[in-house]
């Protein structure tokens, strides 16, 4: 297959949304002149500008995988890896996909679920999928999907023009005539999903009222317009923290759950199926690399590379060279490098026990540990407690803070 080509695939992306080269740098903190060559094949964003490409793929509304292949084409890896469309193959999670939405069309009197989930299962985790799933249960022409739009510069009548074209309502110009066109086909007697990726996003102002139109439409109309509001930290925030938006506050949530093997499996069938898997090695990295879906993929491509069997998947070469990827350090390191975190940093990953698990992390560093997907929650109800995901990940968080350790 050829290699898809940096510069028209950003060109291509950047169109579609009518997005100018002074827009997408104002959003990502570029020059104009610096998106311009990226565009016009000058240059290619660098390793150190990755964050900056990943926030340009969240501006341009790229799904998941657009996303892995806009990275992939500039030579960088995939921020939701694992999560490519495979259509026809055995799903992944799709006992929660089951539960998820029979737990909405049962949602009385408001049929309204939160899905949260992590770093790198994206928001939500295996969108298409869950479309699919959606358009099932529902019919073709009643799912709707929205994202608003990242930029927080958008006015309101750009902003719910854009979400009125995401939804199949024609031109609309204000929140009125969207709220007008969505109430129209529900008072048609329609029953109609929508899934809204990245609520978080845009300025709070669009943010509440775009939720007062949900939750008014949902209120006027029960039973009839069922709403999946996915996201990850910011969403978190949004409903635990400022407790201002009502549309939140009655919704119910869930957690994307941590991969089993009968996950895991599958995934790794699509990712290299020319590769036999047989399930002690997936087992065994599974171990190594607590689920994290990540360290899962590269664990795998370090098996491709050096041999796909127990022995390897088990050895102290892929532990250690698990505990070196940039995706464990980039959320290690903040939390290393400043004075008043490190020594906090330093007793968690001395600890076996992290704590209670609770619906809301009050303690900042346990929160971005969370949310960074580096520890997660063994057991249920008051029995729940933090965990790290695995030794290896502890292993990252030590050698991070040895380095910085050594700088000081």
């Amino acid at each position: 297959m050829a290699q898809d080509s940096f510069s028209e695939l950003l060109s291509l992306y950047m169109r579609r949304i009518r997005a100018s080269a002074s827009g997408v740098a104002t959003e990502i903190g570029l020059s104009r002149e610096a998106v311009n060559n990226w565009r016009n094949g000058l240059s290619a964003p660098n390793p150190r500008s990755r964050d900056k490409l990943v926030a340009c793929t969240r501006y341009l509304r790229l799904t998941e995988t657009e996303a892995n292949r806009l990275l992939s084409a500039a030579g960088l890896a995939p921020e939701f890896p694992l999560q490519a469309e495979s259509a026809g193959a055995a799903q992944p999670f799709a006992a929660f996909q089951d539960r998820l939405f029979a737990q909405l069309a049962q949602a009385v009197p408001y049929p309204i679920s939160l899905l949260l989930s992590p770093a790198h299962w994206g928001q939500p985790p295996f969108r298409q999928e869950l479309l699919q799933r959606a358009k099932a249960q529902y019919g073709e022409g009643a799912v709707l999907h929205i994202q608003p739009p990242y930029s927080v510069s958008t006015v309101p009548a750009e902003y719910f023009a854009a979400v009125g074209r995401q939804c199949g309502l024609g031109d609309v110009a204000s929140d009125y005539e969207f709220e007008s066109a969505l109430e129209r086909r529900l008072q048609a007697g329609e029953r109609l999903f929508c899934l809204v990726s990245r609520f978080e996003q845009g300025t709070p102002q669009l943010r509440e009222t775009l939720a007062g139109i949900l939750r008014s439409l949902s209120e006027m109309h029960s039973g009839r317009l069922h709403l999946l509001l996915c996201g990850g930290e910011a969403l978190a925030d949004l409903k635990y923290r400022s407790g201002d938006l009502s549309l939140l506050n009655i919704a119910q949530v869930n957690h994307w759950p941590d991969p089993s093997l009968e996950d895991l499996t599958p995934l790794a069938r699509q990712r290299w199926p020319e590769q036999a898997w047989p399930q002690p090695v997936l087992a065994a990295l599974q171990q190594l690399s607590g689920g994290h879906p990540a360290l899962f993929e590269e664990g795998l491509q370090w098996l491709v590379d050096h041999g796909v069997d127990e022995a390897q998947a088990r050895s102290a070469a892929l532990r250690s060279h698990l505990a070196s990827s940039p995706r464990l350090w980039q959320t290690f390191l903040p939390l290393a490098q400043a004075p008043a975190t490190r020594q906090r940093l330093a007793q968690l990953l001395q600890a076996e026990e992290l704590g209670r698990a609770r619906p809301y992390l009050q303690d900042d560093e346990l929160r971005r540990l969370f949310w960074g997907n580096l520890v997660h929650a063994r057991g249920t109800g008051e029995a729940a407690r933090l965990h790290w995901r695995s030794p290896t990940i502890r292993d990252a968080g030590l050698m991070v803070l040895d380095s910085c350790s050594q700088t000081v």
